[in-house]
């Protein structure tokens, strides 16, 4: 990789969007970290006359499960691109009746219920301590939430949503569980320790979830055929949220709406 490749905007592609079609001019590069091999080739590419790295968090064609994907690598390959703006893509699961397939979330919260993942970048000497009370990169949410108004596209503007370990889904007695005990309104497999490892790199991130069904709680009956026709049409209306977000990004994120610019400056021991 040279020196000279560098992007300010990443987008993490999750289910459904494996290929960096949207993007323009666009270039792959291999890019090495101290945490082995990212999920895929990275694509730098423009749009909207703005640089973008692209990664395929499961690799492409879905080859990666969620609890073997290597988050450290992908995070600090981005970091190592000179990345600020991180944009994650993600399919989920709905916990909410009112958050209906097809929707968008933005979520402000999270739950943790992975197991075995490698959760940060400081394994010791140096111990860092990052405060996670606000998650999400709040400057860049209301760029996706004003980007999804323009285009007519439901997104709800806020969301709690529950990470589990997979590659399963919820048992049913889970499942109620999570909505009735922990009030999430979205479960999924891929947001921790993806947004731990941006936050101790500093890196303003936001998560862009895609509603493809009820979870099981609802015992509302779901084909295969209705899944992938909710993902299809999702991930038509990510790509336009992701041209729409991209272009409205300024240059740097407003500090009063951002808690992870300066992450790291009361977090390291």
């Amino acid at each position: 990789m040279s020196g000279k490749e560098k992007a300010s905007i990443g987008v993490i592609g999750g289910s459904g969007l494996y290929d960096p079609e949207i993007f323009s001019n666009t270039k792959e590069i291999k890019v090495y970290t101290p945490y082995g091999e990212p999920s895929d080739l990275i694509t730098l590419g423009t749009l909207e006359g703005k640089q973008v790295a692209f990664i395929p968090r499961h690799g492409r064609k879905h080859r990666i499960p969620p609890h073997k994907i290597n988050y450290r690598a992908n995070v600090w390959a981005l970091k190592e691109l000179g990345v600020k703006w991180v944009i994650s893509v993600s399919a989920v699961g709905s916990l909410n009746l009112k958050y209906k397939p097809g929707d968008f979330v933005i979520p402000d919260q999270f739950i943790d219920m992975t197991k075995g993942r490698q959760y940060t970048f400081y394994d010791g000497p140096v111990v860092a301590h990052v405060s996670m009370a606000e998650p999400f990169c709040n400057s860049l949410r209301k760029v996706i939430i004003q980007s999804s108004k323009k285009l007519n596209i439901t997104a709800h503007e806020k969301g709690t949503y529950i990470c589990i370990e997979g590659p399963r889904f919820s048992t049913r007695s889970e499942s109620v569980v999570w909505k009735d005990v922990f009030k999430a309104d979205v479960i999924g497999m891929t947001l921790v320790p993806e947004v731990n490892l941006a936050c101790e790199a500093e890196m303003c991130y936001s998560t862009i979830a895609m509603i493809t069904d009820y979870d099981v709680f609802a015992d509302i009956p779901v084909t295969a055929e209705e899944v992938t026709k909710v993902m299809a049409e999702n991930t038509e209306k990510a790509k336009a949220l992701l041209r729409e977000t991209i272009k409205s990004l300024p240059d740097a994120p407003d500090e009063r709406e951002c808690s992870c610019c300066h992450s790291l400056k009361t977090a390291l021991i």
